[in-house]
């Protein structure tokens, strides 16, 4: 059901919302985080609305998305869109467009909604502020999650994360490199249990989940981390052995290699953004090896 709500107030988004849950007995007890959603336009609405409602049959939820339409208008306006039940998977999504003087004022127009005793998450699919724990959005969650991967320039996207980074900020390029982290860290922990001398990252270069790869290793290995263009592997130098994990750049499985041991394949597609984001709402406190990576960006060698 969709539901909308052109030139409104959230005093009657409010009571529509109480309408159609009395209409067929739902409650908002079930709930267990709101989700906010900051855009910048509608390029990338329906993508983070489907991600938001995926994510949400493991973490019911409420989402309200707020988006800034005519900053320029001389006149407050609000327009509201409603998506329940089945437009909105086992939560309730509510859309805010904001314009004229109102768009500067989202965190008050998004406190209204947010639903008593339960956590706030902020995330920015797209664009994100600098510091996302003092943006007003950002002030009222305990988890910001922001997306590198679809701002402009991502590689200076992640690595700004670093100087606007406060506990609790994550970022969903960290979330796509879960199961390469977990292949090489299992990797390492076998004979001939040696400390790693030199790693490689390459792949393409508009890809920041391998630079926060990168940062991630510099974080743990003693000798130089570098970072490629090219194909799609991660290399781990130690004395008696080089360790490799690779995958064709559009492949969903890979290769885990290592010095006179026969070639292991593994599958290992890329992360769909819901399936990020369903993991990173799993774990609310701060995430102290993200902010490790980000501080080990600094070591990286570019080459």
């Amino acid at each position: 059901m969709i539901v909308e709500l052109p030139d409104t107030s959230t005093t009657a988004i409010n009571k529509k919302l109480n309408q159609l849950r009395e209409r067929i007995g739902a409650a908002t007890t079930g709930r267990v985080l709101t989700l906010i959603v900051a855009l910048e336009n509608d390029a990338l609405l329906d993508e983070s609305i489907a991600a938001a409602n995926m994510a949400s049959q493991e973490h019911p939820s409420r989402v309200i998305v707020v988006m800034t339409d005519d900053t320029d208008a001389r006149d407050a306006r609000l327009d509201a869109q409603l998506r329940m039940f089945g437009d909105a998977g086992a939560g309730e999504v509510v859309v805010l467009r904001l314009s004229g003087p109102l768009a500067g004022h989202a965190d008050a127009v998004v406190l209204p909604f947010l639903l008593p005793d339960i956590p706030v998450v902020a995330w920015w699919p797209e664009i994100a502020p600098a510091a996302p724990a003092e943006d007003p959005l950002g002030a009222l969650a305990v988890r910001r999650i922001t997306d590198a991967t679809n701002s402009p320039d991502p590689l200076a996207a992640i690595k700004g994360r670093r100087s606007g980074y406060t506990a609790g900020d994550t970022d969903l390029s960290w979330s796509r490199i879960t199961y390469w982290r977990a292949l090489l860290a299992s990797a390492m922990d076998q004979p001939p249990y040696e400390p790693i001398r030199s790693a490689l990252v390459s792949g393409l270069a508009t890809e920041p989940a391998l630079d926060i790869l990168a940062g991630w290793l510099a974080s743990r290995v003693d000798g130089p981390v570098r970072r490629a263009v090219g194909e799609l592997k991660i290399e781990l130098v130690r004395d008696s052995e080089t360790v490799v994990l690779s995958r064709p750049q559009d492949g969903v499985i890979a290769t885990l290699g290592r010095t006179a041991s026969p070639d292991a394949l593994v599958p290992l597609p890329r992360r769909v953004t819901a399936e990020c984001l369903a993991e990173d709402l799993r774990r609310l406190d701060p995430d102290a090896i993200y902010g490790a990576a980000l501080a080990g960006l600094e070591e990286v060698e570019y080459l």
